[in-house]
């Protein structure tokens, strides 16, 4: 498959570690981090950790859109869908995110009506359907997801649906990084960018990284090559001592995104003040809202939401392990009272996160390094 097939091949990959050996060899111990959960996922699936030199150390970012969503939003989410005339449309993973005391699997299984979609469009289309019910869509993601919710909303005025709302819960990748940036002890040498978000934003959003943190950033795709690929492209700059940043995902991502997203975003967006995110706490002009002119589809204006802030939970470490501070392991109920079956902390629920990606692939403890050469 084009596009695919030359991205998973094993010589390319051997010769990549190859190469990455003999960089590594000359440098210090280097850290990165891969911003985007996606990648966490490919890097444990094929186990690239453990053919790396081992003072190269991937570290995980706060790129899963539904393990930043504070616990205070998921309340705000069942609070609106236990209400008789709602049916709250959502993605799958975000059913079994925990709010303080529950979840909105467990509000379905209390009587509210939570549907499962694969795009805010059926929820419209269910709204269209059921005109004596009023439809909510759970609104999540970063700039990846949410130019579709911006279509929908403007479908929706469109069509003139008047039973259908969105409560939006989307984030902008930008805010994060800075804050990572910014925060005490802040020990990267560079980044993996994310490669969903730039298919829409680009990669121009993220030259401050370069510019004012000195620190090189490249854009990968999600297969192993790309991503070995991406970790040679950094050390390669670190060792000519440039900071810089670079595109490997270039068969998708352009410098400067889809015009057509982002001004679907501009149109029915409009950029919250403040936002909460899990582990990171209150970032300035970090998420988005429902814009002014689209206010008759707004959930938060329809519905009463109570808006309290929600502690996490003591034995939950998912804020440490979204900066990166804490590996999964290292969390003291990570594989035991938090599991996929039972998870107190968002990283362990969604597909992109994490604690799911170190459980799911056997990663109970510090990695273990493949004591040969990629290419013996």
């Amino acid at each position: 498959m084009k596009y695919v097939d030359e991205f998973r091949d094993p010589e390319a990959a051997r010769r990549l570690l190859d190469d990455i050996a003999e960089q590594a060899s000359k440098q210090p111990a280097r850290k990165f981090m891969e911003v985007c959960g996606g990648h966490t996922h490919a890097i444990y699936r094929h186990g690239l950790e453990a053919l790396l030199p081992s003072n190269i150390e991937l570290i995980h970012g706060p790129g899963c859109p539904v393990c930043v969503i504070p616990m205070g939003r998921v309340d705000d989410a069942i609070a609106v869908a236990s209400n008789d005339s709602v049916t709250m449309c959502c993605f799958g993973d975000m059913l079994r995110v925990p709010g303080k005391d529950s979840t909105l699997l467990e509000a379905k299984a209390r009587g509210a009506d939570v549907r499962v979609v694969y795009s805010p469009l059926d929820a419209l289309a269910l709204a269209e359907r059921n005109p004596d019910r009023q439809v909510v869509f759970l609104a999540v993601g970063f700039e990846t997801t949410a130019p579709s919710t911006a279509f929908t909303l403007v479908q929706a005025r469109q069509r003139k649906v008047t039973n259908f709302s969105v409560f939006c819960n989307h984030v902008t990748i930008v805010p994060p990084l800075k804050a990572i940036l910014d925060s005490p002890g802040f020990d990267l040498d560079g980044f993996l960018g994310p490669g969903h978000v730039s298919t829409v934003i680009g990669t121009r959003p993220y030259r401050f990284v370069a510019q004012q943190y000195k620190r090189p950033l490249v854009t990968a795709g999600f297969e192993p090559v790309d991503i070995l690929l991406a970790v040679q492209m950094l050390l390669k700059q670190l060792a000519q001592g440039r900071c810089e940043v670079e595109n490997q995902y270039r068969r998708v991502v352009s410098a400067d995104g889809n015009k057509r997203a982002l001004d679907l975003l501009q149109e029915a967006f409009v950029v919250r003040p403040h936002f909460e995110w899990r582990g990171l706490g209150f970032i300035a002009q970090s998420a988005l809202a429902v814009a002014p002119e689209f206010s008759s589809w707004d959930a938060e204006l329809r519905f009463e939401v109570p808006g309290v802030r929600v502690a996490d939970p003591k034995a939950c470490q998912c804020g440490e392990v979204l900066k990166g501070a804490l590996r999964p392991w290292e969390c003291k109920v990570f594989g035991t009272a938090c599991t996929p079956e039972t998870p107190i902390g968002t990283c362990m629920v969604s597909s992109e996160g994490a604690c799911a990606a170190y459980y799911n692939y056997g990663r109970y403890t510090s990695r273990q390094r493949i004591p040969v050469h990629a290419s013996q």
